[in-house]
């Protein structure tokens, strides 16, 4: 009877432990499966936290990308803007200065047309002073020649011998002139020494102042006959 009690004691305690056994495998399985479901679920936690993290990124990447092509979209916007500015700027100076430039090229044309009409004023009343000038002397001839005219009681051909009377003088004037610049001295005569009368030189002088044409004879030319009181005309020459 003790050894069944010891072995039934025996049978007990082995079963105990078996039974203790038991109970850590199963709570060390528990462990493990919490262990496992633990770490599973931290690993769900960081790939989720990863993906979140990534998420952030690619969205922060993605905001910064389209803050700079705003940003690059503005700074483009200004560069146009003042591109435009400094465009319209340069047209508005290149206009006033071509509006400048034609101001003053109408002054300049105008300052000539000025100058020119000026001229041409001047050159025009300087003609017409002349022309009236001339027309003046040609009136005061005529009505010189007219009185002329009466006065020789209507009688045009003694007129006109009274206005060749008044150029006599300019017409021995010139006889004269023909030969006082002649150098006496100077002449050489190829006669063989004169005549009995005088010199060979005298001769000349004598013959050349024969060769003049008589008063008479240019008178006649010009149509009109001297009066007698100036001289008459022979055969050999004038007196």
């Amino acid at each position: 009877r003790e050894i069944q009690v010891a072995e039934n004691m025996a049978q007990a305690e082995k079963g105990k432990k078996a039974a203790e056994a038991d109970q850590r495998v199963f709570v060390n399985e528990q462990e493990a499966i919490a262990v496992e479901g633990e770490n599973s679920s931290q690993a769900q936690i960081a790939r989720v936290n990863a993906d979140l993290a990534e998420a952030e990124a690619l969205a922060k990447q993605r905001a910064e990308i389209a803050k700079a092509q705003a940003e690059a979209e503005i700074q483009k916007s200004k560069y146009v803007e003042e591109e435009e500015r400094l465009r319209a700027s340069d047209i508005v100076r290149e206009n006033i200065q071509k509006q400048q430039i034609e101001i003053a090229a109408e002054a300049e044309a105008e300052r000539q047309r000025r100058i020119a009409s000026g001229q041409a004023d001047a050159v025009l009343m300087q003609y017409e002073a002349e022309a009236a000038g001339v027309q003046k002397v040609l009136q005061a001839k005529a009505d010189g020649y007219a009185s002329l005219v009466k006065s020789t009681g209507g009688d045009a051909k003694a007129a006109a011998t009274l206005l060749m009377v008044e150029k006599i003088e300019e017409m021995v004037s010139a006889q004269v002139e023909a030969v006082k610049n002649l150098k006496i001295d100077s002449i050489t005569v190829w006669d063989g020494g004169g005549s009995a009368d005088g010199s060979a030189t005298s001769d000349f002088i004598s013959s050349l102042v024969r060769s003049l044409p008589p008063l008479h004879d240019v008178a006649r030319n010009a149509g009109v006959d001297l009066p007698e009181y100036l001289g008459t005309m022979n055969n050999e020459e004038g007196q």
